[in-house]
């Protein structure tokens, strides 16, 4: 058990795959405007990536490794997590309309998301076994969606805030971003 914790709050603030891993960086920037949007991008990545991390450790190790695929993993990946998306894309469009239109062109996005594929790659290339795998892959999503929440928070702010010319919008934001990767280097040592 304490190696699950570990696991997940390693996942989660020490090796955050958006601040230490530099992944997801587009979504990060671009759907965080409004924490609306944030938490629901965050849900959905945490869903695609519960999902897509569970049947890519399945078919990994009871397909591509059995009949020596493995050079594949990251083709057979990809459309796994494409076709995830898309099925997550019709259902936010269904049952939450406003949520779909706050998302916009964004959400297809999950797709090319390198937090995705990277939390099934890199459960794969830890070697770690099936509940191994979910705890890190809920940690890597929940980190996502910590980091794009206190983000879309802070660039709320910002807006209202009397921020100079040069660094009004993209630039900011990026300085905003590197404060708290910064910040977040702080909890290297907490994983054991």
């Amino acid at each position: 058990m304490d190696n699950l914790i570990t696991i997940f709050i390693g996942a989660l603030l020490v090796q955050n795959i958006v601040l230490a891993g530099f992944l997801g960086i587009c979504p990060l920037l671009g759907v965080s405007k409004k924490t609306s949007s944030a938490f629901g991008m965050g849900m959905a990545v945490i869903f695609v990536v519960m999902v897509s991390s569970a049947l890519t450790w399945f078919i990994h190790y009871f397909i591509l490794v059995p009949f020596g695929l493995v050079f594949m993993r990251t083709i057979v990946f990809i459309l796994l997590i494409a076709s995830l998306v898309q099925f997550v894309e019709m259902i936010i469009k269904k049952y939450l309309p406003p949520l779909y239109k706050s998302l916009g062109v964004f959400l297809p996005l999950i797709t090319t998301n390198c937090a995705v594929l990277g939390a099934a790659l890199l459960n794969i290339d830890q070697s770690l076994n099936f509940v191994q795998s979910m705890v890190n892959a809920l940690g890597i999503a929940s980190g996502f969606l910590v980091i794009i929440y206190i983000f879309a928070t802070i660039r709320e702010r910002l807006e209202v805030s009397n921020v100079s010319k040069g660094f009004a919008g993209v630039p900011i934001s990026l300085v905003v971003v590197a404060i708290m990767a910064m910040a977040f280097v702080g909890f290297v040592g907490i994983g054991g």
